[in-house]
């Protein structure tokens, strides 16, 4: 495999595999990272993972993706739902006035925080005293708690992180993170050196190499495009893990006008994909998804459906090239659309499927090249929480070229309804006016795949892809 080079794996299997006594040894698959403040630049994903690991917010997620205990050390939420309150820990790092200060600048006017569309309703963030922070909603809002989790509100304190880990040192090609947990100060070094993490943030084919040499414990960050170099380098049945995730893997529209920028075009595309057929190629027991909105969220139980959902794919595809050859007949030429995926041996595999579906109907499909401009982009995000809002928001007419001024108007009412049951409507029809339009090609759940040594039972495959690194090892 041309991604995975035989010298590379040659050199690691040589080496003698790093002792159990002494730091995990974790890879993560990125470019290198930086701790930035997420709500003046976005977040990479290695990034966002060393945010996470050094830093924290009022709530963090646990092992198995459930919410426990961050810089808080207690919370509780009114009966009415509109009042949260934290009690964070009494130490010299923070104080309840500057988490406050640094929650209420991500849901600032000028802030650039992915979260912040979906925060609308947090109407004010006050320190009532110095170890007590009120979060005061406009209306309730269920899904706050994992928000509050995601590294996008992990809380930097004097430019530093906040725990659970800091970077003790970098050398090697990687960093050392040591532990912030004030018990482990007077520790045995030996104790310590296993509470300790050597991170390394590095290319899928190099961080799989040094996985199957047995030079790492962990690869986590992997994504549909690199599934194949996972999988050629033939680990353990047990060691491949998927984790279950709900979010937006498809394409969005990055170009105005041409064939992209007609609602009956983009329906056309959506019809004549074959999801079954990709899932089964990619294996994984990956979930195809052909609705914007996916099942049993907490705030929309049933996503509004494609008119065409229950057709046949034959059926569908016919359909389609009626659609296709009046665009054609109408412009004089056959539709090209350009399309953006991510480099990799899964860029590659999705990109060749899906032409192959829309040259059946007479759509001709190009790569983009980095820097061109797409017609169509692929959109890969877990989602935060489990409310339909960060879905359809995504689809608002400030953020997505695809949009319907009347789904935003039900999404302005739906933030400002004073029922869920309201709201609840108010999200049933922007999602139903997106479905209309064809807002989102929608293809299937979004990948996450990690490689795990036996030597740590305690990983969990959980919806929100969340692995924290100082719960990995079962103690």
């Amino acid at each position: 495999m041309r991604c995975l080079p035989l010298a590379a794996l040659l050199a690691l299997a040589a080496c003698a595999p790093p002792p159990d006594d002494g730091p995990l040894v974790a890879s993560v698959i990125g470019e290198s990272p930086r701790i930035v403040d997420p709500s003046q630049k976005p977040l990479a994903p290695a990034s966002a993972l060393l945010l996470a690991t050094t830093a924290q917010g009022l709530v963090r997620f646990d092992a198995a993706g459930q919410i426990e205990l961050g810089l808080a050390i207690r919370w509780d939420v009114s009966d009415d739902g509109l009042y949260y309150t934290f009690r964070i820990t009494d130490t010299d790092a923070i104080d309840a006035e500057q988490a406050a200060r640094w929650l209420r600048a991500a849901i600032g006017p000028t802030s650039r925080n992915p979260l912040k569309p979906v925060l609308g309703a947090v109407a004010e963030i006050v320190a009532v005293t110095p170890e007590v922070i009120e979060i005061r909603l406009a209306s309730p809002r269920p899904d706050l708690l994992p928000l509050l989790a995601q590294p996008e509100l992990a809380i930097l304190a004097r430019g530093a992180g906040t725990g659970p880990f800091r970077i003790a040192d970098r050398a090697g090609g990687a960093m050392l993170l040591s532990p912030t947990d004030p018990r482990l100060a007077e520790a045995e070094p030996a104790a310590l050196a296993r509470a300790q993490v050597r991170l390394r943030i590095e290319r899928a084919a190099s961080a799989v190499a040094r996985f199957a040499a047995g030079r790492s414990a962990i690869v986590l960050g992997g994504r549909f495009a690199d599934l194949a170099i996972a999988r050629a380098a033939g680990p353990p049945a047990d060691a491949l893990h998927i984790d279950p995730t709900n979010g937006l893997f498809g394409f969005a529209v990055t170009r105005r006008g041409g064939f992209v920028g007609v609602a009956d075009n983009r329906r056309a595309l959506s019809m004549a994909i074959d999801r079954n057929r990709l899932a089964a190629v990619f294996g994984a027991g990956w979930r195809p998804i052909a609705t914007l909105v996916p099942l049993a969220l907490t705030d929309r139980p049933a996503p509004a459906t494609p008119d065409w959902i229950d057709t046949a794919l034959d059926q569908r595809r016919a359909l389609a090239r009626e659609t296709v050859a009046g665009w054609t007949a109408a412009s004089g030429e056959a539709p090209v659309v350009r399309v953006a995926v991510p480099p990799g041996p899964g860029g590659r595999m999705l990109f060749r499927l899906v032409a192959a579906d829309w040259a059946a109907i007479g759509v001709g499909a190009t790569r983009a090249g980095d820097g061109e401009e797409a017609d169509l982009t692929l959109l890969d995000a877990v989602a935060p929480g489990d409310s339909a809002s960060w879905y359809l928001r995504r689809f608002e007419c400030v953020r997505s070229i695809a949009c319907s001024l009347e789904a935003d108007t039900a999404l302005d009412a739906a933030r400002t309804a004073p029922t869920l049951v309201e709201r609840a409507a108010h999200l049933a029809d922007a999602d139903a006016r997106l479905a209309e339009i064809s807002a989102f090609i929608p293809l299937a759940a979004p990948l996450r795949w990690s490689l795990v040594s036996r030597r740590l039972p305690a990983f969990q495959d959980n919806r929100r892809a969340a692995h924290p690194l100082d719960q990995l090892r079962a103690e």
